[in-house]
């Protein structure tokens, strides 16, 4: 079992050595986006808006956004990521050849993505604090939060990898799940203001409840009661999609 953890744990630095290459390159996007989206929907934009559950509209779009910016990041790293690697640059034929395996590689990418999902979290907490609409308290739980959903939205992206045939397909993907979840998951509204269905359907997404969990976080509100239950559901889908990503992308790995 130490083995498994540390060929897993080579895996995810493997990839962050290939990412810190270009570093800040990398990471521009995640403070650019957070900022041009509370400028524009949360300023201009929340300026002729009311305020949302006894908060102005900036407030209450800001956690939103910095769950988002996980979902994104972690999802196109697993799925055309993923897929550049496994197809295109044969990484993992050439980890095979060693005593790393298929459970270690899957091992390795959600470690990976939990640790980008944790900074990237972090850094658009600071962004939000720097704004004035989070608050300090429990900024150290973003972090948390972007480890947990990052997972979610990793297992997702290899769910993805393991149905398509070509790259083209994952715009399919993007279109028909991906761009719905970032618009219903309470993002930019309560989502008790959508019909029943659709509220349940948020209730299976897992960025749904990172937004809960980000909200609480940033501001800091309901912490043990929203953490217990989203956390908890959030916990609970991941492990559903990581068993499905799993028994999908094994045969991947070896064909």
């Amino acid at each position: 079992m130490r083995d498994y953890w540390f060929l897993s744990w080579r895996v995810a630095m493997r990839h962050w050595a290939i990412y810190k290459k270009d570093f800040f390159a990398n990471v521009l996007p995640t403070i650019v986006d957070p900022a041009l989206f509370i400028m524009v929907f949360g300023v201009w934009l929340g300026s002729h808006m009311t305020g949302l559950e006894g908060r102005p509209y900036l407030e209450f779009m800001a956690p939103g956004i910095a769950a988002t910016t996980v979902l994104f990041a972690a999802y196109f790293e697993s799925s055309y990521g993923f897929y550049v690697r496994l197809v295109y640059e044969n990484i993992f034929k050439a980890l095979m050849t060693t005593p790393i395996g298929a459970s270690e590689i899957l091992a390795g990418e959600y470690i990976w993505v939990a640790l980008k999902g944790a900074i990237m979290a972090g850094i658009v907490g600071v962004v939000l604090l720097l704004f004035g609409v989070a608050k300090p308290q429990f900024l150290w739980l973003m972090p948390i939060m972007g480890a947990l959903l990052s997972v979610a939205c990793g297992a997702m992206g290899l769910i993805s990898t393991a149905y398509v045939k070509n790259m083209n397909q994952f715009q399919t993907i993007y279109a028909l799940l991906i761009s719905p979840m970032f618009f219903i998951s309470g993002v930019f509204y309560p989502i008790d203001q959508m019909p029943r269905v659709l509220q349940f359907v948020c209730y299976l997404s897992p960025l749904y409840h990172g937004v809960r969990l980000s909200q609480s976080a940033l501001w800091a509100d309901k912490i043990i009661e929203t953490w217990l239950i989203h956390g908890s559901a959030l916990i609970a889908i991941t492990g559903v999609l990581m068993i499905w990503a799993s028994k999908k992308i094994y045969p991947k790995l070896y064909s």
